[in-house]
């Protein structure tokens, strides 16, 4: 699949070190040893992506491991910087006088650059828009990997809709949305394509090995010279990663393609409603958790990273809406 291909881009959603101090975080803190990049590189890929909310989960240990492992192994990598101006360096790639820009940014969860810390090129609503229209002049193609959107939910959330279509406004050619772990949509709007959920490509995690969209993604191939797009299903499993066939494929491209129609015809909104709806109660948990006398730290903590991220402030915003919602429209 990959053969033919000059610029092959994986998301590495983990920190690539031996420390074994995890950050205080809401979640698993992920990391791999230096063979999983020897892996990549084997099967062909030449840009990691490092904008996402793992990168920093072993601290700057961790992201100091990383980097060094990165610089001495390959492949390249982008999104990633010393501090929140250096984090925004874009990856310009060259080939046969095309030039290509990728720009790789996460919602702000945990491993985000800091004015004073290393860490992921976090998405900002003004920074990112301008570096989308400065690349724009000097690059043929403008590809943005936005690792954001809420886990699990297989549509944008109207916030994210919005966000991406103001991308493709500004200049991108391609908007690849990540991290909610299940393949979800995907609409061309304007010249301009944009994915909503790309899947895992592969994670092992056990507390989640049964549920059959962990283990689901699609390889984008995306043709730059004439702005085409093609998408393949591939299975994750026990025995490794392998391209869906037959049925399988057939059932993945068939909800795929509905889930699709739905963006086209508006019906995507309750598919959306009714995801946050099934996850109310967790919110209101974090919510009770941070309030009276008795809450926990962790309490505390928790609703402060569902205030800090924007997928779970979009949650918050549909679930609890305003009187401004309920006044008169008439």
């Amino acid at each position: 699949m990959l053969e033919g291909c000059k610029l092959k881009f994986v998301n590495v959603e983990c920190a690539v070190t031996e420390h074994n101090e995890g950050i205080k975080k809401f979640g698993p803190c992920l990391k791999t040893g230096k063979d999983s990049l020897w892996c990549l590189k084997e099967i062909g890929f030449n840009v990691c992506g490092l904008s996402n909310n793992h990168i920093f989960d072993y601290g700057r240990r961790g992201a100091e491991d990383t980097i060094k492992a990165l610089n001495e192994l390959g492949p390249a990598y982008t999104g990633f910087g010393d501090c929140y101006l250096d984090s925004r360096k874009n990856f310009i790639f060259e080939n046969n006088g095309e030039k290509i820009a990728i720009i790789a940014v996460c919602e702000h969860e945990y491993s985000y650059a800091l004015d004073d810390r290393m860490g992921a090129r976090p998405y900002d609503e003004y920074d990112t828009m301008s570096d989308i229209r400065s690349v724009r002049n000097e690059c043929d193609r403008v590809i943005v990997i936005y690792h954001g959107g809420k886990e699990h939910c297989r549509y944008p959330s109207p916030r994210l809709r919005k966000l991406c279509h103001a991308m493709v406004d500004n200049g991108a050619d391609l908007v690849v949305c990540q991290h909610s772990h299940c393949i979800g949509c995907y609409e061309e709007y304007l010249s301009g394509h944009i994915v909503y959920g790309q899947g895992n490509y592969h994670f092992i995690y056990d507390a989640m090995k049964d549920k059959k969209s962990w283990n689901e993604s699609l390889a984008i191939h995306y043709d730059t010279v004439n702005n085409t797009i093609e998408f393949t299903p591939i299975i994750s499993g026990e025995k490794g990663i392998t391209l869906a066939k037959g049925e399988e494929k057939a059932r993945l491209l068939r909800e795929f393609h509905k889930r699709n129609d739905e963006l086209k015809d508006g019906t995507w909104i309750c598919g959306w409603r009714e995801f946050c709806a099934g996850v109310q109660d967790y919110y209101i948990a974090a919510a009770k958790k941070a309030e009276g006398e008795s809450h926990e730290e962790i309490g505390d903590s928790i609703f402060a990273h569902y205030l800090d991220c924007e997928a779970h402030t979009d949650v918050w915003r549909e679930l609890f809406k305003t009187a401004n919602y309920r006044n008169e429209k008439d």
